[in-house]
């Protein structure tokens, strides 16, 4: 006879708990297929439960699979099959993180407003409470949307309809989206050297993508041949630091509108430029033909995945009747804490901060590097990286490895390439997570090499 000690507990019946324990005895083999299970009488019985409560575990474990009923006989127990032999992975030591005395590849990000945010985060919570909970319109929140707009006009002299604005998790998935929107059968250029990121997301998504040459003033659009998109970053473009002036901001917007072409302005790191002002972007010159994208994720934080970009009318049409069975992808109560962080003027608080900082960072560093033999620094306008340049018949790829060497881990900028091979002896160093101490450790390891060490 069956004997099991069944207790009731919150939110699990009797039956359910006797259904566990035969299952269990099943699993385990204590109970042997083919083998008869007690009447549900005589088990009530036995337990001191109710028939009704046999019944229904009887009844769970038939439907499952577990036993098998004989009208007028009983219940007994099913073969099971066995269960498919687990493959043996091989056991191997995961590999010992590498540690760097300095990384100048990894940027650590702004210095996050933690007493700001959280201060608005409960007075979101207080004011919106169940309504945090109620489903989002797919192109975000209206008062985020106005919030950007309201940005755009001050800090980029922008004037958006907040109608044509899209909110959205992170660049990346807005980039998926343009792709859906635009067509992956057209062609996408993307700079060369660039981001390479973004040539894996159109990759990716199965677009077809080609190569936009750059010169000393950004893309050349007699370079451009058969692109329909061409996605740019002429604010501060990465690696090179590159500004692309207003002349050549104009050619690529003729070479836009003679071919009914689109341009993707990504305002890559726009806000933080020190010297002079910023041009003005691209989409303001012409609306129609530029589609402008900026993230918060680098003047927050990179875990702050909020996007946006800004189509223009006919796109945003195009969206609502292609594409408007997406939903927003950016939880609302972050959208209602950083509505409020832009309209009550705390993110502008923020980037005047966190430019002073960077700025202060940016000389200090760049100081440590002034005069020295063999080294010069390159391309200090603008964004949270900067170039250095070594003298050394060292290749880059064994200019890199003889850094990582010594404990400082960096990238060449010709890594950069998509088709170009030259060596550059050039480094990109992102400065924004770099201490001092562990660039003046960067710095006497530089000097050791580019002397000839």
């Amino acid at each position: 006879m069956l004997t099991y000690k069944l207790e009731k507990k919150p939110g699990l019946p009797l039956y359910e708990s006797l259904y566990r324990c035969i299952r269990a005895d099943i699993l385990s083999g204590r109970l042997a297929p083919g083998e008869k299970l007690p009447s549900k009488r005589a088990l009530a019985e036995n337990l001191q439960v109710g028939k009704t409560t046999v019944e229904a575990a009887f009844a769970q474990l038939t439907a499952e699979g577990f036993l098998r009923s004989k009208e007028k006989v009983g219940y007994f127990v099913e073969a099971l099959p066995l269960p498919p032999a687990k493959p043996q992975i091989p056991q191997t030591a995961p590999a010992p993180a590498e540690t760097f005395v300095a990384d100048l590849t990894s940027g650590g990000g702004c210095r996050f407003p933690f007493t700001a945010w959280s201060r608005l985060q409960r007075q979101v919570f207080l004011d919106y409470g169940e309504k945090l909970l109620q489903p989002l319109p797919n192109q975000g929140i209206p008062e985020l949307r106005r919030a950007i707009a309201a940005h755009l006009a001050d800090f980029r002299g922008m004037a958006v309809d907040p109608g044509n604005i899209l909110v959205g998790a992170g660049t990346d998935f807005l980039y998926n989206l343009l792709i859906q929107l635009l067509g992956r059968e057209l062609t996408y250029a993307v700079e060369d050297p660039g981001y390479g990121k973004i040539r894996k997301v159109y990759a990716a998504a199965a677009a077809r993508c080609v190569d936009a040459p750059m010169d000393g003033k950004g893309v050349r659009p007699d370079m451009l041949g058969e692109a329909d998109v061409l996605h740019i970053s002429p604010a501060h473009h990465f690696p090179t630091g590159i500004v692309t002036p207003l002349s050549r901001r104009q050619a690529l917007l003729n070479w836009a509108r003679a071919g009914d072409k689109w341009i993707i302005e990504d305002d890559y790191d726009s806000e933080f430029r020190f010297k002079s002002l910023n041009l003005p972007a691209m989409q303001s010159l012409d609306p129609e033909r530029v589609i402008y994208m900026n993230t918060f994720s680098k003047s927050l934080a990179p875990s702050i995945r909020i996007s946006y970009m800004v189509l223009p009318a006919g796109l945003m049409h195009r969206f609502r009747e292609k594409l408007g069975f997406y939903s927003c992808t950016v939880a609302s109560f972050e959208q209602y804490t950083l509505a409020r962080f832009l309209s009550e003027g705390y993110f502008e608080k923020h980037i005047n901060r966190m430019r002073k900082f960077y700025r202060l960072r940016r000389n200090k560093l760049t100081a440590m590097l002034a005069g020295l033999e063999g080294i010069r620094v390159l391309e200090q306008d603008a964004g949270l990286h900067f170039l250095v340049e070594l003298s050394t018949p060292l290749s880059d790829a064994a200019l890199v490895e003889a850094l990582k060497a010594r404990g400082v881990r960096a990238q060449a900028l010709s890594s950069f390439y998509h088709t170009k091979q030259e060596d550059l002896h050039r480094l990109v160093v992102d400065y924004s997570g770099l201490e001092e101490a562990a660039f003046q450790k960067a710095v006497a390891v530089l000097r050791e090499i580019a002397g000839g060490g």
